[in-house]
């Protein structure tokens, strides 16, 4: 009978002795500090101009300055008064009007034009420049020409409400006419840029799903709310909050379109203060009244609505996706 043949263990390696004076391995900071070193100017720059203002914002808030004086302790002097000032609060439902009236028609009408972009054949790119244009032109200059299309005795607008037998409308004037005219201002300016982002969020969506969708027999209505609607809800909700973000801190839109219709500080939204938004009326504290503490504790307000608003923004966006 054969026996098996006898393993034969390896014999063990020497153990190496770890020579105390050899160098260590360098780890962490000390490894790349020459990478870290090749950004700081980055972070040196937001240390200044970033961190360093919001935390002297957030220290004057709870002071009275007039920006030459010395400083006077006030506490929560300021946001008690904040929160019963009725003009503030005025200007965060006019913020509000502006940024509804704006938003949801820039979206609809954005999410249309990138599914039309995204079927184009011929042109495409002429036509994505085309409606990108109006998002990196200076908003000094539009707000100029839209002055112009809403003037009520020479406005595009009115002529054309004339030609069709309606009288003319005081449209910078008006309450309800300085904010559909801010309103449509934002809409065109931003429907380009949306409808940018949304058609590079359709590109993504597999051309497969649609393929049985129409084998399936379902038409481009039902294709749309099915499939592309909410392959596109995350594009959906960046699109929202950033729109939610810019349009509640809307400033050069309203003061250069309605700097020359009253007669009161440049700041002050129009006729009856119709325009004056959140941001406006923080720099009408701040540098007509020369009270920089109090527009400190105005500008930490306006903080806490945009994050508000951005939060449920978020949470209907996302429950609606669960749903």
């Amino acid at each position: 009978m054969a026996t098996l043949p006898t393993l034969v263990k390896p014999p063990e390696p020497p153990a190496v002795v770890a020579d105390a004076s050899a160098p260590r391995p360098r780890t962490g900071l000390r490894k790349y500090w020459h990478l870290y070193a090749a950004i700081s100017p980055f972070y040196l720059l937001f240390l200044c101009f970033g961190l360093v203002p919001v935390g002297f914002s957030l220290y004057l808030s709870f002071h009275r300055w007039d920006g030459l004086g010395s400083m006077e302790w006030a506490g929560l002097t300021q946001y008690q008064y904040l929160l019963s000032d009725s003009e503030f609060w005025s200007s965060i439902g006019t913020t509000i009007v502006i940024w509804a009236l704006a938003t949801f028609p820039m979206i609809l009408l954005a999410m249309v034009t990138a599914v039309m972009l995204n079927s184009a054949v011929r042109f495409k790119n002429l036509y994505r420049v085309a409606y990108f244009l109006p998002s990196v032109t200076s908003v000094v200059a539009i707000a100029i020409v839209f002055g112009s299309v809403f003037s009520t005795n020479f406005g595009l607008v009115n002529a054309f409400l004339q030609a069709v037998g309606v009288d003319q409308i005081a449209w910078l004037n008006t309450p309800w006419g300085i904010k559909i005219a801010v309103a449509t201002l934002m809409t065109w300016q931003w429907t380009g840029y949306n409808a940018i982002i949304f058609l590079a969020g359709l590109q993504t969506i597999p051309g497969e799903l649609y393929e049985a969708a129409r084998m399936d027999g379902a038409g481009p209505v039902q294709t749309f709310f099915r499939i592309t609607l909410p392959m596109m809800r995350p594009v959906l909700l960046f699109v929202l909050v950033v729109s939610t973000v810019t349009g509640l801190q809307s400033f050069s839109e309203p003061q250069v379109l309605l700097q020359n219709t009253s007669n009161d500080s440049t700041f002050s939204g129009g006729p009856g203060h119709a325009g004056r938004t959140m941001v406006l009326y923080f720099f009408q504290q701040t540098f007509d009244n020369n009270d920089f503490g109090y527009g400190a504790a105005v500008a930490w307000g306006i903080f806490l609505v945009v994050v508000l608003f951005s939060i449920i923004n978020w949470r209907l966006v996302q429950r609606r996706g669960e749903d």
